[in-house]
């Protein structure tokens, strides 16, 4: 990640992370490198059972993994955490990079062998209590992708566990030409369907058809997974309830793909044009681009702007280069908005301002500027 990618990235993980601690979860960071025997404990230290490993050996000849997930360690360390009904539920979530020795590793970032994920998880008491979470983080994850721009072609679609669990899930796919999966979309009800369980048995279960459905490419941007108790149960955290009876505890995971995310955005804003960031993730809400001139003018009046917005809010092009490629990068880049300063505009007591979603170019003043 460059300077600007990873301003995107960084506007990512802090909205993630607000709709994370909205439900109760706390951030904390696992390590990367992974024990052996905590995942043999499950069986999914096994290639067999879960065939993306990247394994190594230490000097010591300890044999280690590169975490691609990470349920296990992390009910590991709840064991020193949860004993009582008292400690219960935690919520907790983690930004890491995750790697995944994955056979189709395609698309720059929206399939990778290292990837940052955000990953969340639920320690509940009981079945109900477990399923209150799961309900409410499928809420803020609608939430999450609504802020970052791609709420309206984003759907909760069910599907099977795969190698998470046996249990139901969700993924939550955004609509994307550059996807790689199908799923089967009923927009009128807000329904969406994983090509996996697409099929007679499931249509009948809903009442539905396959005229209600549209066939659409997707791009998996999220995931979510119900473990019910047997992770526990395999891993022996249990804890006492008001009568003193040992019991496991329920377990549910959260996914959300950080850089997949930002793959996505840019696939779903870019065209012929460049890219256009939605507000609340581009690297700056401004670009001001400098026509050069020989007038003093010119410059002092686009540093003085770039003075009053702000470091944070505006990035400002003052380099040596003719005007076409100066727009040309500012498209490219993909800044919401260009405030273009030249002498002709200056003469004119105006700015070029540029509205770069709806194409809207138009001349205001620097005190025009200042209100919006």
């Amino acid at each position: 990640m460059l300077p600007l990618g990873l301003r995107v990235v960084n506007k990512i993980k802090k909205i993630v992370a607000e709709e994370m601690e909205k439900i109760g979860s706390e951030e904390i960071i696992m390590s990367t490198l992974q024990n052996k025997e905590t995942w043999a404990k499950t069986d999914r230290w096994s290639d067999e059972k879960v065939d993306v490993w990247f394994k190594s050996k230490l000097k010591n000849d300890t044999e280690v993994g590169f975490g691609w997930s990470h349920e296990e360690p992390i009910t590991e360390m709840m064991k020193s955490h949860i004993a009582s009904y008292n400690d219960l539920p935690v919520y907790v979530h983690q930004f890491q990079n995750k790697l995944r020795n994955e056979v189709r590793a395609k698309s720059g970032i929206m399939r990778c062998r290292e990837f940052v994920m955000k990953d969340m998880y639920c320690f509940a008491q009981t079945e109900e209590a477990n399923l209150e979470f799961y309900n409410k983080s499928i809420e803020a994850y609608k939430n999450v992708f609504e802020r970052v721009g791609l709420g309206s072609i984003t759907y909760v679609t069910s599907a099977s566990g795969g190698v998470f669990t046996d249990k139901f899930s969700h993924e939550f796919q955004t609509i994307c030409d550059a996807g790689e999966d199908i799923i089967y979309v009923n927009k009128e009800k807000n329904v969406a369907l994983n090509e996996e369980i697409y099929n007679e048995k499931t249509l009948e279960e809903m009442n539905m058809k396959e005229s209600d459905f549209e066939k659409v490419k997707a791009a998996e941007v999220g995931n979510i997974f119900n473990f019910g108790t047997k992770k526990c149960e395999d891993m022996e955290l249990l804890f006492s309830d008001r009568d003193g009876v040992k019991k496991p505890v329920f377990l549910s995971s959260y996914g959300i793909g950080i850089t997949r995310l930002l793959g996505v955005l840019a696939e779903v804003n870019g065209g012929e044009n460049g890219i256009v960031w939605t507000e609340s993730v581009a690297p700056f809400r401004f670009h001001i681009v400098e026509i050069i001139s020989e007038d003093t003018k010119v410059r002092d009046m686009a540093e003085k702007i770039y003075k009053e917005i702000g470091g944070e809010n505006a990035l400002y092009d003052d380099r040596d280069l003719r005007a076409g490629e100066k727009f040309a990068d500012a498209d490219l880049l993909g800044m919401p908005y260009q405030i273009v300063v030249s002498e002709k505009n200056i003469s004119l007591g105006k700015l070029e301002f540029k509205n770069r979603k709806t194409g809207e170019v138009k001349m205001i003043t620097v005190e025009e500027l200042r209100e919006f």
